[in-house]
């Protein structure tokens, strides 16, 4: 007997140890997804001057991979579903580190375009699957520090890529200059394929259904219409065609809507789990992380245009002086597990209500001071709003999904990421095209304000979370 409890407790040992290291393949495609969002903003201004790419092939720099990278992730979690997660985890991974090596070795702004809708498709094939792949490969104990791990790695990574970029652009290694900006995820990407490869274990799906061409259809179209109509209103104000074009993709949305429902009443298995809304976390953590998203996009955009274009920061200033705000993201993730465990719900609303007073703060300093930045005074400020942002983003997601069980929980792995992505074009969009038209300093503290209004909102939402802290589990001892 004692034999064979050692021999179980070894192989225990060895497949949780397994988990952790898939897990670390998981958190490293989620940086590299991730990053690639923001990191290309702060690179824009060299990429343009070296391939001479005009205003339009700029836009679409930018928004062909977060357009991409929308439009995929219901399908491809879909086809994860059908052919097994594991394997489409490490195709996508693949394809991604290839399409970021592509894109650092485009010769026109054309193929640049190319490579980076390719990078987002693969990017969507890797975070389609994520969170299914966390959920299935730790026990239910385990979710809350789990997510707390990715949701800090997301993030962490979205607000690093302006860091990071200026950075690159400023050092240049090897005299890649821009080029660098991609290239990084080469040795980023072979490290997250080599854990995959040899930890991640995932039975094949036990369960074949089919891919639902007809709603694949209606979802990509709708979202891709959606998407690029307020990109272009976010970019050339409101116009008629685009607003039109966006009034018709939601009514494509609608028609995508009643296409699920129908299925699902044929007992068939509809490409988006309706019934999800029905449970209260997921509905209204659906809500906020549609707000987080487009008031953190429309966040960094307004800084990246604020500090350079308006103040004259270089990319790496630019870097230094988000460099507080990263760290105070840093240890409000830490912070966060701990304390929802022991206050629930409040503390995200505290973080998120924290950030806004701290963002109002900053808007006030700019227009009494006429944009004269003081670096070192503003340090303190700066790290608050990014503790209150790690306070609330980190455990979001676990007390939206708290109340799903395993199947409804696969069923949000590419849900939710697509509510995310929705939330980044949405809330740019209206917020910069409404309060930010004119890139001037009054424009930029019209923004921050209603960044600061819409923060304070979403403090009073969150109370309407369900309030479950689960008492946090200590880190796992990887033996």
């Amino acid at each position: 007997m004692t034999e064979i409890g050692t021999r179980a407790s070894a192989e225990t040992a060895d497949g949780e140890r397994a988990a952790w290291l898939a897990f670390a393949g998981c958190l490293i495609a989620v940086f590299m997804q991730m990053i690639d969002v923001t990191i290309v903003n702060t690179a824009l201004p060299d990429i343009t001057s070296d391939l001479h790419a005009s205003r339009s092939e700029q836009l679409f720099v930018i928004s062909g991979y977060s357009l991409a990278f929308a439009c995929t992730l219901l399908v491809a979690a879909r086809i994860g579903e059908l052919t097994g997660r594991r394997a489409m985890f490490l195709v996508s991974v693949v394809a991604f580190t290839a399409t970021s090596v592509w894109c650092g070795v485009s010769t026109s702004a054309t193929e640049l375009i190319i490579a980076r809708v390719a990078q987002g498709i693969s990017g969507a094939g890797m975070a389609a699957q994520t969170i299914a792949i966390l959920t299935a490969s730790f026990p239910r104990e385990r979710h809350p520090q789990v997510f707390a791990l990715y949701g800090a790695t997301a993030g962490f990574a979205g607000m690093l890529g302006p860091i990071l970029g200026g950075t690159l652009i400023t050092l240049s290694p090897w005299g890649f200059g821009w080029h660098s900006i991609f290239l990084i995820n080469l040795p980023l990407g072979l490290l997250a394929l080599a854990l995959a490869l040899r930890y991640l274990r995932l039975g094949r799906p036990a369960e074949r259904g089919r891919l639902d061409p007809v709603g694949a259809i209606l979802s990509t179209v709708s979202l891709f219409a959606l998407l690029g109509a307020l990109a272009d209103l976010q970019q050339n104000g409101w116009r008629p065609g685009p607003f039109a074009v966006a009034v018709g993709a939601l009514g494509l949305g609608a028609l995508f809507v009643g296409h699920q429902r129908l299925l699902d009443r044929r007992g068939r298995t509809p490409l988006v789990r309706l019934d999800l809304f029905a449970d209260r976390g997921f509905r209204v953590g659906s809500i906020l992380v549609t707000l987080f998203f487009g008031l953190f996009t429309a966040f960094v955009y307004t800084i990246s245009i604020t500090l350079q274009d308006e103040l004259d920061f270089s990319p790496l200033r630019t870097g230094l002086a988000m460099t507080p705000f990263a760290l105070g993201a840093g240890a409000g993730a830490l912070a966060s597990p701990l304390l929802v465990g022991r206050w629930g719900v409040r503390v995200l609303a505290v973080g998120i209500a924290s950030y806004g007073v701290c963002i109002a703060i900053g808007a006030a300093y700019l227009h009494i001071t006429g944009g004269v930045v003081n670096l070192a005074l503003a340090a303190g400020p700066v790290f608050l709003s990014g503790l209150g942002v790690g306070l609330f983003g980190v455990q979001l997601q676990p007390l939206m999904l708290a109340g799903l069980d395993q199947r409804r929980m696969d069923a949000a792995s590419g849900l939710l990421p697509t509510i995310e992505q929705i939330g980044n074009g949405v809330g740019l969009a209206l917020l910069s095209t409404v309060f930010f038209r004119a890139h001037t300093l009054g424009g930029s503290v019209t923004m921050l304000s209603a960044i600061a209004v819409v923060a304070l909102g979403m403090g009073v939402l969150t109370l309407a979370l369900p309030d479950t802290p689960a008492r946090p589990q200590p880190f796992a001892r990887i033996e």
